[in-house]
């Protein structure tokens, strides 16, 4: 009987061995996991930096070039202004317009009454120094 103990032991310490052993290869493959992982995060912690680099300069352009657009929208506001008041100077001088040929229209209507009258007055001179040619 003593024989089997030595023998359960000896199966036992054998299963030990084996269980270390596997237990060995596993964190084994873990260190090399784990390794890979530190290795992918370094790489994308880089990759982060760059990125961020990259969106900080994006966002620095972007700022001048809204300052700039906000500089030239300023410029054509004056610009606009200027069109505006090209715009009222052009309907004043479209009013005066009319109110000046109103006018010529309504001493043209109160002239053409004389002008009717010195027609007549030149037809009939005409007429009588024409008569008087005669005789």
């Amino acid at each position: 009987m003593e024989v089997m103990l030595y023998i359960a032991a000896l199966l036992a310490v054998i299963a030990f061995i084996v269980l270390v052993v596997y237990v060995v290869i596993t964190l084994k493959a873990t260190k090399e996991t784990l390794n890979n992982v530190s290795n992918t995060m370094q790489g994308l912690e880089k990759q982060m930096q760059g990125v961020t680099t990259e969106t900080t300069q994006l966002l620095n352009k972007t700022n001048r070039l809204a300052d700039d657009i906000n500089h030239k929208s300023a410029k054509l506001d004056g610009l606009f202004e200027g069109a505006r008041g090209i715009g009222d100077t052009v309907k004043d001088f479209n009013q005066t317009l009319r109110q000046l040929s109103s006018t010529i229209s309504r001493y043209s209507k109160e002239d053409q009454e004389k002008a009717a009258q010195a027609v007549k007055w030149g037809a009939s001179i005409l007429e009588y120094w024409n008569k008087r040619k005669r005789k």
